[in-house]
């Protein structure tokens, strides 16, 4: 892995984006591929941005979304606090104490995630899991009026904090959002190893909004490209961690990139999965397969465009998604650049009509 990428999923994971609020990280993408690709918008915001190789077509669209798992202002209270809404999958044990950054149309202004404190709970409330309704956002304020004179508003989207980080092995990193600002890097460096042109094909890199409130950058953003073959570059749940058992998640921080062989909205062409494992052991490239029965990616939307779009899911090993913070391992991201970009240079139209023989 190289120190550009490093740098590339730390300005990526540390943008503020979550679903429905984009314009972030779409601009970081958009930077990072002028010049060596075309770009344009569909009309919820996704971006979508294209490199030919030495033919239009067969063309092979690679989805990574854009947004990250957060809240929004649901209301300021009389005391100055705010109630907040859940924007994407929460559980609420992994929201309490946290400090969240609210982005206001002022600034930024930073608060922290409370709720009654253990010492005034009866002892039935201290077993439950404490609900996203029971809980705020302190400020610091005092009042409504002080709150409102920040300028904070409902609807202004709140970010988890986490300053990405290296830990101490060198090997591994800490940040939010990596699902998916992960994909999102992933596509960028996939396109930029295309950047000779030597590829069969015309690869478009689409940044996907509001994937985690439904796939619905993945669905218009489809019609943007008109995919012959879709790749979604996403996380895969890390199950290296005490409490999981191996049948419920076989992924391992270092050993590889995941293909995914089911998730909670696709089956994988099955053709296009053997051509991922077959490109992997040939080139010596460490893989691993798993399944996530819950919960779907963008290819749970691509699959199903128009006729149908042969389609696969690439994930890197992450622990502790949708939380605030999570941790991946360098050398899965690199391999997984490699293989994609690997199976991608086989592409041609002989290879892509034979994915539906």
């Amino acid at each position: 892995m190289e120190d550009s990428s490093l740098e590339l999923i730390r300005e990526l994971t540390e943008a503020s984006g979550i679903s429905g609020y984009e314009r972030e990280v779409r601009e970081i993408i958009r930077r990072n591929l002028a010049g060596i690709t075309k770009t344009e918008l569909d009309g919820l915001g996704s971006i979508v941005c294209s490199r030919k190789g030495e033919s239009e077509s067969p063309r092979i669209m690679l989805a990574g979304h854009m947004d990250e798992v957060g809240f929004i202002v649901k209301l300021i209270t009389d005391e100055g606090f705010l109630r907040f809404s859940p924007v994407g999958g929460w559980w609420g044990h992994v929201i309490l104490a946290q400090r969240v950054l609210i982005k206001a149309r002022t600034g930024d202004f930073t608060g922290l995630i409370g709720s009654k404190p253990p010492h005034i709970l009866e002892e039935e409330e201290r077993k439950k899991i404490q609900e996203p309704k029971d809980m705020y956002i302190d400020i610091g304020a005092t009042s409504a009026e002080e709150a409102k004179s920040l300028g904070i508003r409902p609807g202004d989207p709140v970010i988890p904090i986490c300053p990405f980080t290296v830990l101490g092995t060198g090997k591994t990193f800490m940040g939010k959002a990596f699902d998916d600002r992960v994909g999102c890097a992933l596509m960028i460096d996939v396109i930029k190893g295309l950047a000779d042109g030597r590829h069969p094909n015309t690869v478009y890199a689409a940044g996907t909004v509001q994937e985690e409130v439904g796939l619905r950058g993945a669905r218009t953003s489809s019609w943007v490209v008109e995919p012959d073959v879709g790749l979604t570059m996403e996380i895969a749940v890390a199950g290296d961690v005490p409490g999981i058992k191996k049948e419920q998640a076989q992924a391992r921080l270092g050993k590889g990139p995941v293909i995914l062989i089911k998730d909670g909205s696709m089956i994988p062409n099955l053709k296009l999965r053997d051509l991922f494992i077959d490109t992997a052991e040939e080139l010596k490239i460490p893989y691993q397969l798993d399944v996530m029965d819950k919960g779907g990616t963008d290819s749970g939307a691509i699959h199903l465009h128009r006729r149908g779009v042969p389609s696969l899911v690439i994930g890197v090993p992450a622990r502790h998604i949708h939380s605030h913070a999570g941790v991946i391992h360098r050398e899965d991201y690199g391999h997984a650049v490699n293989l994609v970009g690997a199976v991608v240079r086989r592409l041609d139209a002989a290879t892509v009509a034979g994915l539906t023989d």
